[in-house]
């Protein structure tokens, strides 16, 4: 049955489908990840109560909002931890498990965030694709649907990837102060996030920073990636990106090397690796340093050209990484540009690069 509604808040998740505040709900809920959904926040929270919407801003939810999001699983260190229910009826109860409005129901809740929203299902939104019929089908999440048989093509597009020890170890940070530097140094940067959990928080981030175009898995219907989907998902926006010929391409590896996300599965596929010209890596403690570049080392056969994050918060933490490690150390947030013509070097990019003088 479909019936009219009207909901307050519409989640940064469902962002591609171009919803407005009135829409069309049915009872009959396809439970996949992706579908969106219309929902209606049963309790109150005072930590962890935001959603990133639409617009990118971050507005707060209280009980009795009727909010848009979509179905998604999540296995978050410091987050929530859920899964897509094997069947939904309207009225069952489920929970916001992201603040870019990704729902399911929570097996395991962070102590520091508090328990999730619980949110009572009103029904499936619907879109009417068919012109001059009002035949509704169930919405879903991405403006196509991924390709799992992608190939990658970079046609020598210089790419700097980030990767973290966990999630939460400063990795968009370190983007964003690169993308910064390289911009003041007159290169044109295109950037995308290829794992994580929808959220469109750090791709804006990077457009901030002066990034010229962005991709989130999101785009390719993907609402948290996976190792099964991970490969693919980079391979599709490296070279989506860099048909548009930027100078570099930067992406975030969203989570850790290790984790749920991806990450590793990414890392292990040759033809992904040959196209890195350099990684860099985000650690929270030195120790977490050290085993993260080990791990690329002998794992994965990769030199990182630099750390950064919370293990470079002060000169300790940098003379431990460059004297026991032999990496370049530098704090994205104090010596930004110090990180950034630390890249463009490793990366090759100095001859298209200007001199900086700009920017200090």
């Amino acid at each position: 049955m479909m019936r009219p509604i009207i909901v307050d808040k519409i989640a940064s998740v469902a962002q591609s489908c171009g919803l407005a505040h009135e829409l069309r709900v049915s009872s009959d809920i396809p439970c996949a990840e992706g579908v969106v959904l219309a929902v209606e926040i049963l309790t109150d929270k005072s930590t962890y109560n935001t959603l990133e919407l639409t617009s990118g801003r971050m507005a707060k939810v209280a009980r009795g909002d009727i909010i848009v999001g979509a179905l998604g699983h999540r296995r978050a260190l410091f987050g929530y931890s859920g899964h897509v229910p094997e069947q939904l009826a309207v009225g069952d109860v489920i929970q916001v498990l992201n603040i870019g409005g990704v729902l399911g129901v929570c097996d395991s809740a962070n102590p520091e965030k508090g328990r999730p929203f619980d949110c009572r299902v009103l029904g499936c939104v619907l879109t009417f694709p068919y012109l001059g019929e009002r035949i509704g089908v169930p919405a879903r999440v991405g403006q196509r649907q991924l390709d799992p048989e992608a190939r990658l093509a970079t046609g020598g597009v210089p790419v700097v990837a980030l990767a973290g020890t966990c999630m939460e170890a400063g990795k968009t940070a370190a983007a964003c102060a690169m993308i910064a530097r390289m911009r003041h140094r007159g290169l044109t940067i295109d950037a995308f996030k290829a794992t994580g959990v929808s959220l469109r928080r750090d791709i804006l981030a990077m457009e901030d920073s002066g990034a010229r175009r962005t991709m989130i898995f999101t785009d390719l219907g993907v609402v948290t990636t996976t190792p099964l989907n991970g490969p693919a998902l980079t391979r599709t926006m490296l070279t989506e990106l860099a048909a548009g010929q930027p100078d570099v391409l930067v992406f975030e590896l969203g989570d850790g090397i290790l984790g749920a996300y991806g990450v590793e599965a990414i890392l292990d596929q040759p033809d992904i690796r040959e196209s890195l010209t350099a990684l860099v890596l985000s650690a929270n403690d030195p120790v977490a340093a050290w085993g993260g570049v080990r791990l690329l080392r002998e794992r994965f056969g990769i030199e990182p050209a630099a750390v950064t994050g919370p293990a470079t918060d002060n000169s300790v933490g940098v003379d431990i990484i460059r004297e026991r490690l032999g990496v370049p150390a530098f704090n994205a947030l104090t010596s930004g540009a110090a990180l950034g013509d630390c890249v463009i070097a490793a990366a090759g990019l100095e001859g298209r690069a200007s001199s900086g003088a700009l920017a200090e």
